[in-house]
């Protein structure tokens, strides 16, 4: 029951540490596609320089700002995943553990009496065993030969048998005893077990929750970015922007004019 829980926990906790990791890994990622000295630069330069006042240049321009936005709101989103819901959940495993490691233990001592207790009943029982057939033996003896010696050995054989029997009463009231107190800490364990499961569960279904409002609001913020960066995309005009074009570098303004001998 304890590895059992301990385990569950274990696998609850590693799929958060993976997608951390996967998030940050991400974060880098992104962050080297906007710092790239060859290909992000070369086309930021074209474009800017061609169309930094068209309908194409406005959409280029929001959606750099909207992978920077995009890769730091993904940065945020895996710290707080490690601080509010890893780092906890990791905490919690460890104190788990501690407390299952001491009522594991508690139980192992209860138990480990409990089966001395016993034994020394099935000790105490092979002893009153033996001064009986030791008793009968003599007694045989004395109906075969009269000798005051004999009695005596009876005598002597008798009070062995009646001590081993109280010793045997002895440690079969102390076995009850052990067992008794074994049943109380068994269910008062049991309890505290299942009290633990309460709240390893409400704890960790709270994370989760934690985790799904992480989530939610990332993906919120990334699906306005991405509408915003959409709206600007369907607004582009080739058509204008050729216009503005034409304009800016002003083609068609100087051009030959016939020759004239």
């Amino acid at each position: 029951c304890f590895q059992r829980s301990a385990t569950c926990n274990a696998n609850i906790i590693l799929p958060w540490s993976q997608r951390s990791v996967i998030f940050s890994d991400f974060c880098c990622h992104v962050s080297m596609i906007l710092l790239s000295k060859i290909r992000y630069q070369a086309l930021a330069l074209i474009i800017v320089t061609l169309y930094s006042f068209s309908t194409l240049g406005e959409a280029w321009a929001q959606l750099k700002k909207s992978l920077a936005d995009e890769a730091e709101v993904h940065l945020k989103f895996s710290s707080k995943l490690q601080s509010e819901v890893e780092k906890p959940l990791l905490n919690f495993r460890e104190n788990f553990k501690k407390d299952m490691k001491k009522c594991d233990h508690h139980i192992a001592d209860l138990r480990k009496h409990l089966a001395s207790r016993y034994a020394a009943v099935e000790k105490a029982r092979k002893a009153l065993t033996e001064r009986q057939k030791d008793l009968e033996m003599k007694t045989q003896q004395l109906e075969v030969k009269l000798s005051n010696k004999t009695e005596e050995e009876i005598k002597k054989a008798r009070r062995k048998s009646t001590q081993a029997g109280d010793d045997l009463m002895r440690c079969v009231d102390l076995y009850n005893q052990a067992q008794s107190k074994w049943f109380e800490e068994m269910v008062t364990t049991t309890l505290e077990l299942e009290r633990l499961e309460v709240e390893r569960v409400e704890m960790i279904r709270q994370h989760l929750c934690q985790y799904t409002q992480l989530r939610h609001e990332t993906d919120m913020f990334n699906q306005s970015t991405v509408e915003l960066v959409d709206q600007l995309l369907r607004k582009v005009d080739p058509a204008k922007d050729r216009e503005l074009w034409v304009k800016e570098h002003k083609t068609g303004d100087i051009r030959p004019v016939d020759m004239e001998i």
